[in-house]
């Protein structure tokens, strides 16, 4: 019976990498899967499909309604328990809305999972970064290209199969084993840590910071489709955009501040969320209109279209094979500048006349638009943290998940003004607005590797010391396992 009560011994690096893992994957496929969903969801409820749609936009507001304050209540309650919190949360959410018994209950539910959505990620890589100092993140590139760039590309097929096959119900259960495994790996297997922020908790930047996000991500998703002018899209992106610029006026002045700015001016790491932003949004960019234009040229469905850009999700596998072997002998830079210039390349091709009615060149291009861009947001995502310390590396996700975050929004606002918030409604129709769209997010690209031209040229190298004398990875005292608590 003693037996019984003995706490199973995981290794603390080992159970950081799955629940990590884990989380993350829900969270990335949780941001793309409903879509297919919605005109079913829409059915089974009878409401209009502009209803509907609120069940994606209610996750996307509340997720940045989330992202200001993670990096603060990590450090403030401790990682591990903001992260499992945010992890159950986002877990009981996700059972909720498969049995939604009506369009209001899953809304409310979906941005309950928004919110634990936008703490887990910043909060979930701060977890996973100090576990393993900068010269060991390199061999986190399998570990990281899964959830940040794998998930979210694979979820538009996964939830057309699972909505066509079972049911749109699906595509929340599924989360929830998931969900309830990591949650407990997690208890057992990851160790607190707790920096205490410096000073009292930034009330005014919270109530600047917050509604300045969610504001402007109800305007960017609702804009395109809706009219810049009407009503609620115009006051709200109007007073995001003045919160916004009040919030970073007073980010900057104040002493102790929710989001620390200052870490901007950091040249790797500013380099680093400046790349986030631009290929977040060349990348979402091209995801949203790309089977867009692939059902204008071919007269394809839906589900043919979001199949058409699969290819991709096995480029970014490759691609952290790629970044594991490379980054080490070429560096940050010359590792990143040319994956975004022939990323830019790859875009622009797929907007040629000709190019998206030949199916298997279509495979091709997004099976390089996977390896080569993918190779460049690993680099990023790896070095950028490089100069940040255990300190403020909560504070640095929590700000470079918010730039990627917008960048993304940015990106497919920006496509869907170009075609003029437009959906192919008619066979045969003009795929010349959709070509345009794409050239807009090839630009984006290859404004990227002019920011890129920033990053360190040496990968980050092991401290002055022989590895032989440190303990091997998951023994001894990892980074997350410091002997004593702070704050």
């Amino acid at each position: 019976m003693s037996g019984l009560l003995i706490r199973p011994r995981i290794r603390p690096r080992v159970a950081v990498v799955l629940v990590y893992t884990a989380a993350m994957c829900m969270n990335g496929l949780d941001s793309t899967i409903v879509n297919p969903a919605l005109y079913t969801i829409a059915g089974d409820f009878g409401r209009p499909l502009s209803a509907a749609n609120t069940v994606e936009t209610a996750f996307l507001v509340a997720l940045a309604v989330g992202l200001p304050v993670a990096g603060w209540l990590g450090d403030r309650f401790g990682t591990k328990r903001v992260f499992l919190g945010a992890l159950t949360a986002f877990t009981i959410a996700s059972a909720v809305c498969g049995l939604a018994p009506d369009l209001n209950t899953l809304v409310v539910a979906r941005a309950v999972q928004g919110l634990a959505g936008g703490l887990l990620t910043p909060v979930g890589m701060t977890l996973l970064f100090r576990a393993f100092p900068p010269h060991e993140r390199m061999k986190l590139a399998k570990v990281l290209i899964v959830p940040t760039a794998l998930m979210p590309a694979l979820g538009p097929p996964l939830g057309g199969l699972l909505t066509e096959h079972l049911s749109w119900h699906w595509l929340f259960f599924v989360n929830v084993p998931i969900g309830a495994v990591a949650v407990l790996l997690g208890f057992f297997g990851l160790r607190e840590r707790v920096e205490g922020p410096e000073g009292k908790f930034d009330t005014v930047g919270f109530w600047l910071a917050t509604p300045a996000l969610g504001l402007l991500t109800y305007a960017l998703g609702f804009g395109p489709s809706q009219g810049w002018t009407r009503p609620a899209v115009a006051v709200s992106a109007a007073l995001g955009s003045v919160l916004l610029v009040a919030a970073v006026l007073h980010q900057v002045r104040a002493k102790t501040p929710l989001l620390k700015l200052r870490l901007l001016a950091d040249r790797v790491y500013g380099s680093a969320s400046a790349l986030a932003g631009v290929t977040a949004a060349g990348l979402m960019g091209v995801l949203f209109v790309f089977p867009l234009l692939y059902q204008a040229s071919l007269g394809a469905s839906a589900l043919d279209a979001g199949l058409s850009v699969f290819p991709e999700a096995v480029g970014l596998m490759l691609a952290s094979q790629v970044v594991d072997r490379l980054l080490p002998k070429l560096g940050p830079r010359l590792l990143t500048v040319p994956a975004l210039l022939v990323a830019a390349a790859v875009f622009a091709t797929l907007a040629i006349p000709g190019v998206a009615e030949n199916a298997w060149s279509v495979r091709g291009l997004m099976f390089l638009i996977g390896l080569v861009l993918g190779t460049a947001v690993l680099t990023v995502q790896i070095s950028g943290f490089e100069s940040i310390g255990p300190a403020d590396m909560g504070q640095a996700m929590g700000l470079f998940q918010i730039v990627r975050t917008l960048g993304g929004a940015l990106g497919i606002a920006a496509c869907a003004a170009v075609i003029g918030g437009g959906h192919v409604t008619e066979a045969a129709a003009d795929p010349g607005p959709y070509r345009t769209a794409v050239w807009v997010t090839a630009a984006l690209v290859a404004a990227g590797a002019v920011i890129a031209l920033r990053l360190p040229r040496e990968a980050p190298q092991p401290p002055p010391f022989d590895d032989e004398d440190a303990p091997p990875p998951g023994e001894g005292l990892a980074a997350d396992e410091a002997p004593a608590v702070k704050g």
